[in-house]
């Protein structure tokens, strides 16, 4: 059986500025932090709730990331998020990347693997669940598309 992707939501979260920490085991540390967003789409709406942040290593051209934060559904209910992904392309777009510029999201290799975690009831699903995720960097937040593996 072959699986397929179905869209879930998206989220648009907003972030601080980056906090760079030097180079650790691995590669370069970097941490930001997640202020906040909207979450929208076919099975879930609410917002991000502000107090995560995206943990980063910089291994030459890819960044390996592990982003914890939480999601709160219009109905209230509080969602986890551990969400591993990789994000790498050319180095000049990548460079522009960093300099605060908007770039073609195509051109930026951005995919992660989620887990979700919800209290069961309504939002009980998205703990039964694979989900992976595609990503794309602006300048002053990430948006991250859910799709549910079928």
């Amino acid at each position: 059986m072959t699986p397929t992707l179905e869209f879930a939501f998206e989220a648009e979260v907003t972030v601080a500025p980056r906090i760079l920490c030097g180079e650790v085991p691995g590669g370069e540390r970097r941490i930001i932090p997640i202020t906040g967003g909207v979450v929208r789409g076919p099975l879930l709406n609410g917002i991000v709730v502000p107090g995560g942040a995206d943990w980063q290593i910089v291994r030459g051209e890819v960044i390996a990331l592990t982003a914890r934060y939480t999601l709160q559904a219009a109905d209230g209910t509080y969602i986890g998020v551990v969400n591993n992904a990789l994000r790498h392309g050319p180095p000049e777009v990548i460079a522009r990347l960093n300099a605060g510029e908007v770039v073609d999201p195509a051109l930026i290799y951005f995919r992660g693997s989620p887990v979700l975690e919800a209290p069961e009831g309504v939002h009980g699903w998205l703990n039964r669940h694979v989900f992976v995720c595609t990503g794309e960097r602006h300048p002053n937040g990430v948006l991250i598309r859910f799709f549910v593996v079928r």
